[in-house]
């Protein structure tokens, strides 16, 4: 289980590694997104020093509309587990993203008022 954090305006934030194909582990903050039905949603930038495989493009629906992203096949560890997940990447991605698609295999458990977050 991962211990999050909540953000300043009620994010939910957990830190995860992201795996280079070097087996280098990159720590990040990622914000839970459950409007996003995916894994992981990433700023193309981020990837240069990734170096995952492209796996094509794919079109997400999104609260601006139908966007066509990038889908590469990224590495990430969360909660002590390693996953191979598909990684969708964008332009306009300012955030590292998780999406509602973890909490089909891993329980979430949000109390505010405990300041009680974790995924796992």
């Amino acid at each position: 289980m991962i211990q999050g954090a909540f953000g300043s305006k009620g994010q939910l934030f957990f830190q995860i590694d992201l795996i280079t194909c070097d087996g280098l582990n990159l720590p990040v903050d990622a914000m839970l997104d459950t409007g996003f039905t995916g894994f992981m949603a990433i700023n193309k930038q981020d990837l240069d020093s990734l170096d995952w495989v492209y796996m094509g493009n794919e079109p997400l629906r999104t609260a601006q509309g139908e966007i066509i992203f990038d889908r590469y096949s990224g590495k990430v560890l969360l909660n002590e587990q390693e996953y191979e997940i598909p990684v969708y990447a964008g332009d306009e991605i300012t955030e590292v993203l998780l999406g509602s698609e973890w909490l089909k295999i891993l329980p979430l458990v949000v109390n505010y008022q405990a300041g009680i977050l974790s995924l796992g």
